[in-house]
Protein backbone atom coordinates (compact mmCIF):
# COMPACT_ATOMS: atom_id res chain seq x y z
CA UNK A 1 0.00 0.00 0.00
CA UNK A 2 3.00 2.50 0.20
CA UNK A 3 4.23 1.92 -2.71
CA UNK A 4 1.50 2.20 -4.63
CA UNK A 5 0.72 5.59 -2.77
CA UNK A 6 4.23 7.34 -3.21
CA UNK A 7 4.27 6.16 -7.02
CA UNK A 8 0.52 7.84 -7.20
CA UNK A 9 1.82 11.38 -5.64
CA UNK A 10 4.98 10.92 -7.99
CA UNK A 11 2.45 10.63 -10.88
CA UNK A 12 0.17 13.87 -9.37
CA UNK A 13 3.45 15.86 -9.04
CA UNK A 14 5.11 14.95 -12.98
CA UNK A 15 1.39 15.60 -13.87
CA UNK A 16 1.80 19.18 -12.09
CA UNK A 17 4.82 19.77 -13.51
CA UNK A 18 3.55 19.40 -16.91
CA UNK A 19 0.80 22.03 -17.02
CA UNK A 20 2.90 24.33 -15.21
CA UNK A 21 5.42 23.74 -18.13
CA UNK A 22 2.96 23.85 -20.79
CA UNK A 23 1.57 26.97 -18.97
CA UNK A 24 5.00 29.22 -18.90
CA UNK A 25 5.52 27.75 -23.05
CA UNK A 26 2.00 29.75 -23.94
CA UNK A 27 2.96 32.76 -21.71
CA UNK A 28 6.61 33.14 -23.74
CA UNK A 29 6.00 35.46 -26.71
CA UNK A 30 8.37 34.12 -29.20
CA UNK A 31 6.56 30.20 -28.08
CA UNK A 32 3.25 31.79 -28.46
CA UNK A 33 3.55 33.65 -32.06
CA UNK A 34 5.06 30.58 -33.22
CA UNK A 35 2.03 28.39 -32.45
CA UNK A 36 -0.24 30.14 -34.97
CA UNK A 37 2.73 31.69 -37.36
CA UNK A 38 5.62 29.30 -37.43
CA UNK A 39 8.33 31.32 -39.45
CA UNK A 40 11.65 29.66 -41.60
CA UNK A 41 14.29 31.46 -39.21
CA UNK A 42 17.81 32.18 -41.60
CA UNK A 43 20.82 31.73 -39.93
CA UNK A 44 21.74 33.54 -36.91
CA UNK A 45 17.70 34.48 -36.79
CA UNK A 46 16.07 34.95 -33.10
CA UNK A 47 12.80 35.54 -32.15
CA UNK A 48 12.59 38.55 -29.96
CA UNK A 49 8.52 39.07 -29.46
CA UNK A 50 5.30 38.87 -30.79
CA UNK A 51 3.38 41.78 -31.38
CA UNK A 52 -0.06 42.70 -33.17
CA UNK A 53 -1.52 44.28 -35.79
CA UNK A 54 -4.42 46.82 -35.17
CA UNK A 55 -7.63 44.00 -35.38
CA UNK A 56 -9.35 44.73 -39.18
CA UNK A 57 -12.76 43.36 -39.47
CA UNK A 58 -12.93 39.83 -41.36
CA UNK A 59 -8.84 39.11 -40.47
CA UNK A 60 -8.10 35.55 -38.93
CA UNK A 61 -4.70 36.66 -37.23
CA UNK A 62 -3.13 39.86 -35.83
CA UNK A 63 0.13 38.14 -34.85
CA UNK A 64 3.52 39.90 -36.17
CA UNK A 65 6.85 37.87 -35.57
CA UNK A 66 9.51 40.34 -34.81
CA UNK A 67 12.73 39.02 -35.36
CA UNK A 68 16.69 40.62 -34.91
CA UNK A 69 16.75 40.67 -39.03
CA UNK A 70 13.17 41.18 -39.68
CA UNK A 71 9.62 41.65 -38.85
CA UNK A 72 7.05 38.67 -40.29
CA UNK A 73 3.33 39.76 -40.29
CA UNK A 74 1.63 36.52 -40.11
CA UNK A 75 -0.71 35.42 -42.71
CA UNK A 76 -4.90 36.12 -42.18
CA UNK A 77 -3.95 39.87 -41.35
CA UNK A 78 -5.74 42.35 -42.84
CA UNK A 79 -4.76 45.68 -44.25
CA UNK A 80 -5.55 48.38 -46.67
CA UNK A 81 -4.47 49.51 -49.82
CA UNK A 82 -5.72 52.31 -52.12
CA UNK A 83 -6.32 52.54 -55.61
CA UNK A 84 -3.60 55.02 -57.61
CA UNK A 85 -5.59 56.14 -60.04
CA UNK A 86 -9.53 54.95 -61.48
CA UNK A 87 -10.38 51.40 -62.32
CA UNK A 88 -13.14 50.28 -64.54
CA UNK A 89 -14.44 46.10 -64.99
CA UNK A 90 -15.15 46.74 -68.50
CA UNK A 91 -11.62 47.99 -69.37
CA UNK A 92 -9.46 45.62 -68.08
CA UNK A 93 -8.36 42.18 -68.29
CA UNK A 94 -6.56 39.17 -67.05
CA UNK A 95 -2.81 39.82 -66.58
CA UNK A 96 -3.28 43.82 -66.41
CA UNK A 97 -1.01 45.27 -63.26
CA UNK A 98 -2.75 48.03 -61.28
CA UNK A 99 -1.46 49.58 -58.48
CA UNK A 100 -2.39 50.33 -54.80
CA UNK A 101 -0.93 52.78 -52.17
CA UNK A 102 -0.18 53.05 -48.76
CA UNK A 103 -0.12 56.08 -47.95
CA UNK A 104 0.08 56.09 -44.02
CA UNK A 105 2.61 54.25 -41.88
CA UNK A 106 1.58 50.78 -40.90
CA UNK A 107 2.23 50.43 -37.17
CA UNK A 108 1.88 47.05 -34.75
CA UNK A 109 -0.12 47.79 -31.34
CA UNK A 110 3.36 47.97 -29.05
CA UNK A 111 4.49 50.75 -32.00
CA UNK A 112 7.08 48.93 -34.47
CA UNK A 113 6.93 50.32 -37.50
CA UNK A 114 6.01 47.80 -40.73
CA UNK A 115 5.46 49.41 -43.45
CA UNK A 116 6.81 52.94 -44.15
CA UNK A 117 4.35 55.14 -45.78
CA UNK A 118 4.27 55.66 -49.68
CA UNK A 119 5.01 52.28 -50.28
CA UNK A 120 2.97 50.60 -53.00
CA UNK A 121 1.41 47.54 -53.54
CA UNK A 122 1.35 45.84 -57.20
CA UNK A 123 -1.82 43.23 -57.97
CA UNK A 124 -2.12 41.41 -61.12
CA UNK A 125 -5.87 40.65 -62.84
CA UNK A 126 -6.11 37.08 -62.61
CA UNK A 127 -10.16 36.99 -63.53
CA UNK A 128 -13.31 39.46 -64.36
CA UNK A 129 -16.66 37.67 -65.01
CA UNK A 130 -18.54 40.63 -66.72
CA UNK A 131 -21.98 41.34 -65.13
CA UNK A 132 -25.11 39.32 -66.53
CA UNK A 133 -28.83 38.26 -66.18
CA UNK A 134 -30.20 38.82 -63.99
CA UNK A 135 -28.79 41.39 -61.87
CA UNK A 136 -25.35 39.61 -61.21
CA UNK A 137 -22.60 42.23 -61.04
CA UNK A 138 -19.35 42.03 -62.81
CA UNK A 139 -16.46 40.55 -60.04
CA UNK A 140 -13.24 41.23 -60.36
CA UNK A 141 -10.24 38.78 -59.13
CA UNK A 142 -6.97 39.86 -58.21
CA UNK A 143 -3.41 38.77 -56.64
CA UNK A 144 -1.55 41.31 -55.14
CA UNK A 145 2.00 39.52 -55.64
CA UNK A 146 4.57 42.59 -54.71
CA UNK A 147 4.95 45.16 -51.96
CA UNK A 148 7.90 48.16 -52.81
CA UNK A 149 8.83 50.12 -50.38
CA UNK A 150 10.08 53.83 -50.62
CA UNK A 151 13.51 52.50 -51.16
CA UNK A 152 12.85 50.69 -54.05
CA UNK A 153 13.03 47.20 -52.28
CA UNK A 154 10.91 45.04 -53.68
CA UNK A 155 8.86 42.07 -50.79
CA UNK A 156 7.56 39.14 -52.73
CA UNK A 157 3.47 38.60 -51.09
CA UNK A 158 0.38 37.15 -51.76
CA UNK A 159 -2.63 38.81 -50.53
CA UNK A 160 -6.38 39.16 -52.01
CA UNK A 161 -9.46 41.16 -51.63
CA UNK A 162 -10.66 40.49 -48.14
CA UNK A 163 -14.21 39.76 -49.37
CA UNK A 164 -16.23 36.42 -48.96
CA UNK A 165 -15.56 35.17 -52.73
CA UNK A 166 -11.95 37.07 -52.68
CA UNK A 167 -13.22 39.42 -55.68
CA UNK A 168 -14.23 42.94 -55.98
CA UNK A 169 -17.83 43.69 -57.08
CA UNK A 170 -20.25 46.94 -56.51
CA UNK A 171 -22.15 46.24 -52.89
CA UNK A 172 -25.33 45.61 -51.70
CA UNK A 173 -26.01 49.79 -51.32
CA UNK A 174 -24.90 50.22 -55.10
CA UNK A 175 -27.34 47.24 -56.30
CA UNK A 176 -30.51 48.68 -53.85
CA UNK A 177 -29.72 52.10 -56.02
CA UNK A 178 -30.17 51.18 -59.19
CA UNK A 179 -33.12 48.25 -58.75
CA UNK A 180 -34.93 52.07 -56.78
CA UNK A 181 -34.22 54.12 -59.54
CA UNK A 182 -35.61 51.53 -62.00
CA UNK A 183 -38.64 51.40 -59.75
CA UNK A 184 -38.99 54.94 -58.89
CA UNK A 185 -38.41 55.96 -62.74
CA UNK A 186 -40.61 53.68 -63.88
CA UNK A 187 -43.15 54.36 -61.19
CA UNK A 188 -43.24 58.43 -62.48
CA UNK A 189 -43.93 57.34 -65.86
CA UNK A 190 -47.26 55.20 -64.97
CA UNK A 191 -47.92 57.61 -62.78
CA UNK A 192 -48.10 60.20 -65.57
CA UNK A 193 -49.70 57.56 -68.01
CA UNK A 194 -52.63 56.94 -65.44
CA UNK A 195 -53.06 60.86 -65.17
CA UNK A 196 -53.19 61.22 -68.87
CA UNK A 197 -56.08 58.35 -69.20
CA UNK A 198 -57.88 59.83 -66.23
CA UNK A 199 -57.77 63.33 -67.46
CA UNK A 200 -59.00 62.41 -71.04
CA UNK A 201 -62.72 60.90 -70.03
CA UNK A 202 -62.33 63.17 -66.75
CA UNK A 203 -60.50 65.21 -65.22
CA UNK A 204 -62.31 64.38 -61.53
CA UNK A 205 -60.56 61.04 -61.74
CA UNK A 206 -57.27 61.88 -61.97
CA UNK A 207 -56.56 60.55 -57.99
CA UNK A 208 -57.61 57.03 -59.34
CA UNK A 209 -55.14 58.31 -62.33
CA UNK A 210 -52.69 58.06 -59.97
CA UNK A 211 -53.69 55.11 -57.54
CA UNK A 212 -53.76 52.59 -60.46
CA UNK A 213 -50.49 53.92 -62.47
CA UNK A 214 -47.96 54.43 -59.62
CA UNK A 215 -48.72 50.99 -58.64
CA UNK A 216 -47.94 49.36 -61.79
CA UNK A 217 -45.30 51.72 -62.95
CA UNK A 218 -43.20 50.67 -59.69
CA UNK A 219 -44.24 46.75 -60.15
CA UNK A 220 -42.94 47.02 -63.93
CA UNK A 221 -39.58 48.78 -62.82
CA UNK A 222 -38.63 46.18 -60.14
CA UNK A 223 -39.07 43.84 -62.72
CA UNK A 224 -37.46 45.53 -65.06
CA UNK A 225 -34.40 46.23 -62.50
CA UNK A 226 -34.39 42.37 -61.23
CA UNK A 227 -34.21 41.72 -65.08
CA UNK A 228 -31.25 43.37 -66.47
CA UNK A 229 -27.75 43.17 -66.41
CA UNK A 230 -25.89 43.28 -63.40
CA UNK A 231 -23.45 46.66 -62.36
CA UNK A 232 -20.07 47.01 -63.68
CA UNK A 233 -17.33 47.16 -60.81
CA UNK A 234 -15.65 51.07 -60.52
CA UNK A 235 -13.36 51.92 -58.15
CA UNK A 236 -11.94 56.19 -57.63
CA UNK A 237 -8.79 57.07 -57.46
CA UNK A 238 -7.54 57.28 -53.71
CA UNK A 239 -10.36 54.83 -52.86
CA UNK A 240 -9.71 51.70 -50.41
CA UNK A 241 -10.11 48.22 -50.20
CA UNK A 242 -9.07 45.99 -47.45
CA UNK A 243 -6.89 42.99 -48.40
CA UNK A 244 -6.02 39.77 -46.41
CA UNK A 245 -2.49 37.70 -46.58
CA UNK A 246 -2.64 34.52 -48.34
CA UNK A 247 1.16 34.06 -46.93
CA UNK A 248 3.49 35.32 -43.91
CA UNK A 249 4.68 38.56 -45.21
CA UNK A 250 8.48 39.21 -44.59
CA UNK A 251 10.15 42.46 -44.13
CA UNK A 252 13.65 43.09 -43.64
CA UNK A 253 14.60 45.45 -40.78
CA UNK A 254 16.20 49.12 -42.59
CA UNK A 255 18.17 51.02 -40.38
CA UNK A 256 16.74 54.21 -41.93
CA UNK A 257 13.52 53.47 -44.48
CA UNK A 258 13.65 56.84 -46.57
CA UNK A 259 10.05 58.32 -47.15
CA UNK A 260 9.92 60.10 -50.51
CA UNK A 261 6.76 62.36 -49.10
CA UNK A 262 8.89 64.33 -47.19
CA UNK A 263 11.19 65.00 -49.73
Amino acid sequence: MVKISISYKNYNMRKLLALLYTFIILLTPGAYAAEGCVPCLQEGEQVQCCEHMFDEKGATCNQVIITNLRNIICKGNALKAYFTCKFWSECAKAGDRINFSVPEEIYTQEGTLLIPACSKIVATVIKIEKQRFPNKNARVYLNFECLILPDGSVIAMSAQPLTKDGSLKEGPWHTAGKLAAYTVGLGVVGAGAGTGFAFIPNPAKLGTGFAIGIPVGCTVGLITGLLTPGLKYHAKEGEAIKIILCENLDICKQENPCNPCEQ
